[in-house]
């Protein structure tokens, strides 16, 4: 690929974008926030002062935004990504975003001659640092060709899933089982711990078991530390948990285990904790121990 753009310097965009510049790629870089930007440019990034300044310097342009509002207004707002892209470029938006969020995006980029493609990953800030995301693609096909070479240097593995909406609707199946399994995983540990039993030895007991997972074994020792430090902030998964619902809404399936999984997420988001890890949902199942 040519000189990517990348847009977007929270703790995957920032992330990200450090793994193409340690494997030699250019790129120019833009936050809202443009002091975020700093450490790129002290590993050889250039910063562009809007999207548009970006897209027009670029071949190939990331995006990887918080949620669907912060996806549209890059390309939508004055100094967006519409402003520039035309025949011959392309726009990535790696943001976890609805379907029709996504839809919208693809439709302005591809009405001015550009190509689109949506590829939301499954991962958090250390797979992101460490180039181990999963790719969701869809969309443009020889887009996501010519992205290869970034992808596998983002991620682990990546995969083609045909149409614009299907990237956006499988990240959103996966976080919505992430985000049940992560109360599940967090009542159990207060269940175990009001029982007379330890908390670590159940994560032992766990790791050796048919429900052993990455998940469990990464974010267990934190959580009955009391730390939740954010690598997947918990405002983010209960935005992930509603647009999952909406999901099930608009296809007919029944889906109480996520709905009561959200009702926690918003619980703990109510309580201020939606800048901390999503892991923190396990501090409103604590309640007065805490």
């Amino acid at each position: 690929m040519e000189e990517i753009g990348f847009l977007g310097m929270g703790i995957m965009g920032k992330a990200m974008a450090m793994n193409l510049l340690r494997h030699g790629f250019k790129v120019t870089v833009w936050n809202r926030t443009l002091s975020r930007c700093d450490e790129l440019v002290e590993h050889g990034a250039s910063v562009g002062e809007s999207p548009a300044a970006v897209v027009k310097k670029c071949k190939y342009t990331i995006g990887m935004l918080s949620d669907p509002p912060a996806a549209l207004s890059v390309v939508f707002d004055k100094g967006g990504v519409i402003e520039q892209i035309c025949s011959g470029k392309g726009y990535i938006d790696m943001s976890t975003v609805d379907a029709d969020t996504s839809s919208k995006i693809s439709e302005a980029i591809t009405s001015k001659g550009g190509q689109f493609l949506e590829a939301p990953v499954s991962g958090s800030k250390k797979p992101a640092e460490d180039g181990q995301l999963v790719i969701l693609a869809a969309g443009e096909k020889l887009l996501y060709e010519a992205a290869i070479p970034a992808f596998d240097v983002m991620g682990k593995k990546s995969f083609f899933l045909g149409q614009v909406g299907n990237g956006a609707k499988m990240k959103l199946v996966v976080n919505m089982i992430m985000g049940s399994m992560m109360n599940a995983f967090s009542e159990g540990l207060v269940l175990a711990d009001n029982s007379g039993l330890s908390s670590q030895t159940l994560l032992d007991v766990l790791e050796l078991g048919a429900i052993a997972n990455p998940m469990f074994k990464m974010k267990g020792p934190a959580m009955i530390q009391g730390n939740y430090t954010p690598a997947f902030p918990l405002k983010h998964q209960q935005k992930d948990m509603r647009l999952a619902l909406a999901l099930g809404d608009e296809n007919a399936v029944s889906m109480p285990i996520a709905a009561a999984a959200n009702e926690a997420f918003k619980k703990a988001r109510n309580e201020g904790l939606g800048d901390l890890d999503f892991s923190a949902v396990h501090k409103t199942v604590l309640g007065d121990k805490q």
